[in-house]
């Protein structure tokens, strides 16, 4: 007798994302079993019977897409920012004046919980109807711990409002709030002594992030937040190496970090010790593109030592603007040189490695969740190749089937 929430799903033509060549190859026709919101069965044998049936018709089904980095929650725009560097105006100007990243930390600040919700829901549904069911979401426009709490505690009320998994990390260390302007030690001891404990107690966050930068924190306050951090029973990643090379990258592996996200500026020695450590380096094209950079990250480095390369978003007001994945893959694709296969991993397997979840997501496998994408589409070439046409066709997060078209 089947379960009420089992589904079996025929005519599947699967890419799983496998670690093996295979993974990226289209197989024939089968059937995915589903039990309790895992994945129980993959076959061609069609004597697998269940009440519950989803015909495919021959589709296309990957895993479901991980967005494994972005700062989803956030209030306020900056478009008119965006406007006045291209007209000319410097940004340290636009700093001077109220703008930059403190100006969303105002508006952050001024908006309500419901509020922060009610903003982000739109732009998590551009990020689902391009194949994400899991997306991790930074807090960071807060910098007090009541306003960082409140950034979070929205980020998780999205699971109430869609179909969606959500990743929660702790970003306080994301600049100095002006509270605290040439007092940047003392508001790290706000973060290690109030606000990663009380963000572990309360249980919302799954990590801790830093951005690590001669515009954000130095090494010796990186580590003490790390380390404050893994005292608190919470992974870490980090911001490393995107405008210079300050050693970021080596400590976040070094200490157990999950990824390292950005890394243009990573350098060999870096990358050995992504190696040693098995970390993930996060590449996040979408603020290369809007910032116009020119230093591209160490890519044939990364392939020489077999690092895991995950691409992801970035999503935000100030730097990446852009709630599409897939026209982030695109981006990897052209901009990084990457293969249209080493995107899909990017967004899959090696996703689900840098948020810690790569033994249940990330791929189709027997005993792996099932959160599942059903594409219109011919070959996983497609999903980076061609943009702004609709081709997510239905998808399953935990086994629930919600219809896209």
């Amino acid at each position: 007798m089947s379960k009420k929430n089992d589904i079996l799903l025929t005519n599947a033509k699967i890419v799983s994302m496998k670690e093996n060549p295979q993974g990226y190859q289209i197989s024939e026709p089968c059937n995915i079993y589903i039990q309790d919101g895992v994945i129980k069965t993959i076959t061609a044998d069609t004597s697998v019977q269940c009440s519950n049936q989803y015909d495919c018709g021959g589709k296309l089904v990957t895993p479901g897409f991980i967005d494994s980095h972005t700062h989803l929650i956030f209030a306020g725009s900056r478009a008119h920012e965006f406007e006045m560097r291209l007209n000319g105006i410097p940004y340290q100007e636009i700093a001077k004046n109220g703008g930059g990243i403190l100006s969303t930390v105002r508006a952050t600040r001024n908006a309500s919980e419901d509020e922060l919700v009610s903003l982000a829901l739109p732009r998590l549904d551009g990020l689902i109807r391009s194949g994400v069911t899991t997306v991790e979401v930074k807090s960071g426009y807060g910098l007090t711990l009541d306003d960082e709490v409140k950034m979070l505690k929205a980020a998780k009320k999205l699971e109430e409002s869609r179909r969606i998994r959500v990743s929660t990390t702790l970003l306080a260390a994301h600049t100095v709030p002006p509270e605290f302007q040439g007092q940047s030690d003392k508001y790290v001891d706000l973060i290690c002594e109030e606000i990663i404990p009380y963000v572990s107690q309360e249980k919302l966050a799954d990590s801790v992030d830093v951005f690590c930068e001669s515009i954000g924190f130095n090494l010796a306050q990186t580590e003490r937040v790390f380390l404050c951090a893994k005292e608190n029973g919470l992974a870490i990643k980090g911001h490393t190496e995107q405008l210079s090379n300050l050693g970021g990258t080596a400590l976040t592996a070094k200490l157990g970090g999950r990824s390292v996200d950005h890394i243009e500026y990573l350098d060999l020695d870096g990358v050995l010790e992504l190696q040693k450590y098995g970390t993930v380096a996060t590449l996040l094209p979408g603020a290369f593109y809007f910032l116009r950079e020119s230093q591209l990250p160490p890519i044939e480095l990364l392939r020489q030592h077999n690092i895991p390369i995950a691409v992801a978003s970035d999503l935000n007001p100030g730097t990446s603007p852009f709630s599409d994945l897939t026209m982030i893959m695109n981006m990897g694709c052209t901009l990084f040189g990457l293969t249209p296969e080493e995107t899909l991993r990017g967004v899959t397997n090696n996703a689900a490695k840098a948020l810690g979840v790569n033994h249940s997501r990330g791929q189709l496998s027997e005993g792996f969740d099932a959160d599942i994408a059903i594409w219109n589409v011919t070959h996983p070439a497609e999903f980076s190749y061609f943009q702004g046409e609709s081709r997510l066709h239905a998808r399953l997060v935990v086994g629930e089937l919600e219809h896209v078209e």
